[in-house]
């Protein structure tokens, strides 16, 4: 039985033999992380995926990450350990919805967060992370705004500017829906000196109870960076592999609300299927139609464009 030094060593070879690159995501396994070359949240890995000099990408995470990558990067082979991986925020938006609303109210901006199909993304004006959201909305001409397709990062969005009139489409994560307001008293209530970092996709009667609200990549940043002696970490658990990697020493401690939040989309994708895929070739992302392509490819070159 491969233990995961074993696996590892042999991800190593495989990457150097197949000029491949390992992108993972800072909500998947730890020891995926670590045999990565860049390790990232969504917007940092959409960067990457864009400069890359490589054959292959191989993109631990889920889907939606995958296609974003083969739509940046259309000449590279992207592979995905876990190609079952889906993300349920990123099902709950489509495109008729889009088409509605546009008619119901012309001029609209149509923004979407990158948690989404490449059909959403074709269809909308541009892409935004929970990085560079507030940035980019603040600066499209338009007032009003349609966001897809989380309603969350939507209101926390809508509430830090009031000049723009949104129209939410009804989606959510899951995962940060379920966080219980009693569960964050709680741990306030046992370590008053905790600090609570939230993601954005939490609803805003979570939001409230937050001393930081920002992305996977603001998160760790705060816990590293801050001053606090201990933190409360309130997004997908995968981020406290990263923190720890940064921390050590520091004797500074972390807790996560008592049902901690767990993706099983991102736990789907383990070290020995990042090694299968490298080694066999297998979970290869498609580009999409030709149109789809030009739209969708639009919306997040437009996001990267903005986002500088």
């Amino acid at each position: 039985m491969e233990d995961d030094k074993d696996l590892a060593e042999e991800v190593r070879r495989l990457k150097r033999e197949r000029r491949a690159v390992v992108l993972a995501h800072y909500y998947v396994d730890g020891a995926v992380q670590d045999v990565a070359d860049y390790v990232g949240d969504s917007y940092g890995l959409a960067k990457q995926a864009a400069a890359l000099d490589c054959d292959e990408i191989v993109f631990a995470g889920v889907r939606f990450m995958g296609e974003s990558a083969k739509l940046l990067s259309p000449d590279k082979r992207v592979l995905m350990p876990a190609p079952d991986a889906g993300c349920p925020m990123a099902a709950m938006a489509d495109v008729e919805t889009i088409d509605r609303v546009r008619a119901a109210h012309p001029g609209i901006a149509v923004v979407c967060y990158v948690n989404s199909t490449a059909a959403v993304k074709a269809a909308s004006d541009v892409c935004v992370t929970s990085s560079n959201a507030e940035r980019i909305v603040a600066a499209l001409p338009q007032r009003q705004i349609f966001f897809t397709p989380d309603r969350h990062l939507g209101h926390y969005l809508s509430e830090k500017l009031p000049d723009k009139e949104f129209i939410l489409n009804p989606g959510f994560c899951p995962i940060h829906e379920a966080v219980q307001l009693s569960e964050i008293e709680e741990v306030k209530r046992a370590h008053p000196e905790a600090r609570v970092l939230m993601h954005p996709e939490c609803p805003q009667w979570v939001l409230g109870e937050a001393d930081y609200v920002g992305s996977t990549a603001g998160i760790i940043k705060q816990a590293v960076e801050g001053d606090a002696p201990a933190y409360l970490i309130v997004t997908v658990c995968g981020v406290l592999h990263e923190i720890e990697k940064r921390t050590g020493g520091q004797g500074k401690r972390f807790y996560f609300p008592r049902t901690r939040p767990v993706c099983p989309n991102m736990r789907k994708v383990t070290l020995r299927k990042v090694r299968d895929c490298l080694r066999d070739g297998t979970g290869e992302v498609p580009l999409p139609p030709a149109d789809v392509c030009t739209g969708a490819r639009a919306a997040l070159t437009r996001m990267l464009d903005l986002a500088r």
